[in-house]
């Protein structure tokens, strides 16, 4: 091979690796997926974390779309309970899928949307029935409903069989329970009198499980069931049950232990049974990440753990972090761990999204 011929394949190969590099950039793919794997889209169903408008149009207070919220989103308030995007923002691209993943209810989301996946999360929502009844939101069973629709969109635009490969090899994120503790069994009549923690997060585990297992049924194999954080130490339920120095909840983080050792083994059972190579159950801890943001806030490059950036940061959460609360609202969201006084900053969750799943990337597959 002549010096020209070496020289214009260096080039090509040069050029090559650089529009390789460029795209991934561009894309967002921060993973490095295992040969032959495709991640065709990502579908979420939960609560806050992962909701992002579902509610918007529902008649409930659990709504986050007006301002402050959304003040650092491309689009502002979208429904996002965050100053900007959400963890089923970031896991989609952190799979290389896309960026932002759309609100299945919002009348802007198209048929071309559901292709690569769409969020069914309602904010409030939880395991125990009761939880989105008390809230007036969408249940998990509901949240259930709407992805059989989708599915029938989806096989009506590409057919049967490219439907069947994009259920399958899609990634499903499973993200709640928090509202379960803070605001069904510590603050109504309605559990306690019935259950221990223990016994209420056997009855919320019962109900992870026959979730998962419909879900399954449904079409999904790789299912990551995101556990609960240390709610006790969020700052709205610092406020109301951590004394007058506003320290962690320590009732309801002891709960939330429970509630992740039940949710744990359920997956291992849901292991045990459905054994298909193909098949994949992932228990994802986000109680300890998020701790560590908590405990050291500084070695993350924070400068408050306790409080939320939204107004006081005391205790306001959707409807209460409105645009009266914009005057007392911090000016930097990046240096608190916390947006409001229930839900994490969009800079912690850049932060925790990619240690829990580069974590686990390997378990999906």
């Amino acid at each position: 091979m002549g010096f020209l011929s070496q020289f214009q394949t260096c080039f090509w190969t040069i050029i090559l690796f650089l529009f390789m590099v460029l795209n991934c950039h561009v894309n967002g793919a921060a993973l490095v997926l295992p040969k032959n794997v495709t991640v065709t889209a990502v579908f979420v169903f939960g609560d806050s974390i992962v909701d992002p408008g579902n509610n918007n149009n529902l008649p409930t207070i659990a709504k986050g779309n007006f301002l402050p919220y959304g003040r650092d989103f491309k689009d502002g308030p979208t429904g996002r309970f965050s100053n900007g995007r959400v963890p089923s923002d970031l896991i989609a691209e952190e799979f290389g899928v896309k960026g932002l993943i759309p609100a299945y209810l919002d009348p802007k989301t198209q048929l071309q949307d559901l292709l690569t996946g769409v969020s069914f999360a309602s904010g409030a929502a939880g395991y125990d029935p009761l939880t989105a009844k008390t809230a007036n939101v969408i249940p998990m069973s509901g949240q259930l409903e709407l992805f059989k629709e989708c599915i029938k969109k989806i096989k009506g635009a590409v057919g049967e069989e490219r439907a069947a490969t994009i259920i399958s090899k899609a990634i499903y994120v499973v993200c709640t329970g928090s509202n379960d503790i803070s605001d069904t069994y510590f603050s109504t009549p309605f559990r306690r009198p019935h259950y221990d923690i223990n016994g209420y997060a056997e009855f919320n585990a019962r109900y992870a499980n026959q979730f998962l297992q419909d879900l399954y049924g449904l079409g999904a194999r790789r299912i990551g069931l995101l556990g609960l954080p240390p709610i006790g130490c969020v700052p709205s339920q610092r406020t109301i049950g951590g004394g007058k120095n506003r320290d962690c909840y320590e009732a309801e983080n002891q709960l939330a232990i429970v509630y992740n050792a039940k949710l744990s083994g359920v997956i291992d059972s849901l292991k045990a049974v459905y054994t298909l190579p193909d098949t994949k159950f992932i228990f994802l801890d986000i109680y300890y990440p998020l701790l560590s943001l908590i405990q050291n806030p500084a070695k993350y490059g924070f400068e408050v753990a306790t409080k939320g950036c939204c107004g006081t940061g005391l205790l306001e959460a959707s409807v209460f972090c409105n645009p009266t609360s914009i005057p007392l609202s911090c000016p930097d969201a990046s240096k608190y761990v916390f947006w409001d006084g229930y839900h994490p900053s969009e800079k912690a969750y850049k932060i925790l999204v990619p240690i829990i799943i580069n974590t686990h990337v390997n378990e999906f597959f």
